[in-house]
């Protein structure tokens, strides 16, 4: 309620039509409605970001929200608000290297939400259905789940994989397809700004750009999108109307009836991305025979991954309790690395041992959950034995905690046992009936 009552007299200034306000309003090149940017605030807040290279965090632009709140609107209807650089942070890849994020300052990213607001609506319409990353009402899992349908049908499988997607975007081609869905003068001025903002270092160097948007930003996802519109999705539904594809932002996977017609589809795409300014990794894209019971033999390469997940031969079962093989998504060898990695780092034996369970419980359960949800929707049982890492770890804290169990595993393994089977809500897996055995052989 506090936080309501400081931030409501921002409302009036933002929003009035006072008669003050209608010669400055009047004055301005470009109408810029002051209701857009305290909705583009209210995105910003809800979705928090680190502080950009002003070092400026978003409880200190509250501080004087208002008079900040101003200056975004004031000078983009004025046509001078110039993007300052964006701060880089590279994170680790899943598969090894660093991944370059570009983070703008908290009123850069309100002013790319107010842009984004008014473009998405213009170009959302116009996107292919097969089409699932950074867009409203769509998600991963419904590529993947598509994804999965279509290896049933189809024998073969291009796995894209572009290289230095968001670094080597072409800035020209970026804003002409802009340009082909609005007409609308700052929208396309503060885009074309953004696409050339600098880069600023960790050392503090800064790095002009003529290529690529970085990602991190608050625009960067829908603009790679639009580039991606009129380099793939849309070229591959004229060229190519019968065959399917799902795409995630710059991942995507393309089903074919044969090897050779899988072969000629890679290339026309290739010379294609060529020509849009764009490589493909020639060791990551490969083509993939999707092997089953009814689909036999060897090839070299019958597995990729896509968003998370391996799609490969699985045993699965039908109806009738039967026992088959099928191709099949499930969590991939790089994902649960991951989570084994986090596990690690909390250090539950080591570090915790002053903790309770209930402790560790608050720890894992927001992350947890998060992986369950994500992980757990395709074959789930590979998720749950990825998940039983953490049951290791929680025995390896009772063996250090208490006594007892000192050199006893089997016994803290029975004893954590009984504790799941009496609290089964305690941990977020164990909600799942992923609990871990509670066999003879210990004390309780």
């Amino acid at each position: 309620m506090r936080a309501e009552q400081r931030h409501r007299p921002v409302l009036p200034k933002l929003v009035a039509n006072s008669k003050e306000e209608e010669p400055v309003a009047e004055a301005k090149p470009y109408e810029v409605p002051k209701r857009l940017v305290w909705e583009a605030y209210k995105r910003v807040k809800a979705n928090r970001g680190a502080a950009g290279v002003d070092g400026q965090t978003l409880a200190d632009f509250e501080k004087d929200l208002e008079s900040n709140l101003y200056k975004v609107w004031n000078r983009m209807s004025s046509g001078s608000y110039f993007p300052p650089p964006v701060r880089l942070v590279e994170i680790p890849k899943g598969g090894g290297g660093m991944r370059p994020l570009g983070i703008p300052t908290v009123g850069d990213r309100i002013a790319q939400t107010v842009v984004k607001m008014v473009l998405e609506p213009l170009v959302e319409p116009h996107f292919h259905e097969d089409s699932y990353g950074y867009r409203p009402g769509r998600s991963a899992h419904d590529a993947l789940g598509t994804a999965r349908q279509r290896c049933w049908r189809a024998d073969w499988v291009i796995d894209l994989d572009i290289k230095g997607f968001f670094d080597n975007l072409d800035h020209d081609l970026v804003l002409k397809a802009v340009a082909h869905h609005t007409d609308n003068p700052w929208v396309r001025l503060y885009i074309d700004r953004w696409l050339r903002a600098a880069m600023e270092m960790q050392d503090g160097t800064r790095i002009e750009r003529t290529r690529g948007t970085p990602q991190g930003g608050v625009i960067s996802p829908l603009l790679a999108n639009l580039f991606m519109h009129y380099a793939f999705d849309a070229w591959m539904a004229r060229i190519f109307p019968r065959v399917r594809f799902e795409r995630y932002a710059d991942d995507a996977v393309v089903h074919c009836v044969s090897e050779a017609r899988a072969g000629y589809v890679l290339e026309a795409i290739r010379k294609r991305l060529a020509d849009c300014g764009l490589e493909l990794h020639p060791d990551k894209t490969k083509i993939v025979y999707c092997k089953d019971d009814d689909r036999p033999g060897e090839y070299e390469h019958i597995s990729f991954n896509f968003l998370g997940y391996t799609f490969q031969p699985r045993r699965a079962r039908n109806r009738h309790g039967e026992f088959f093989v099928s191709f099949l998504p499930a969590m991939s060898t790089k994902a649960a690395k991951v989570v084994r990695k986090t596990i690690r780092e909390w250090r539950m034996a080591s570090t915790r041992n002053n903790q309770s369970l209930e402790d560790l419980a608050k720890l894992a359960n927001p992350v947890v959950w998060g992986w369950t949800n994500y992980y757990g929707r395709f074959y789930r049982s590979k998720c749950i034995l990825v998940l039983r890492h953490l049951d290791r770890a929680l025995v390896a804290w009772a063996c250090r905690k208490f006594r007892r169990f000192r050199r006893r595993e089997r016994a803290a393994t029975h004893w954590l046992g009984c504790v799941a089977r009496r609290d089964p809500n305690l941990f977020a897996h164990w909600q799942l009936g992923v609990l871990p055995a509670a066999g003879a052989g210990g004390a309780g």
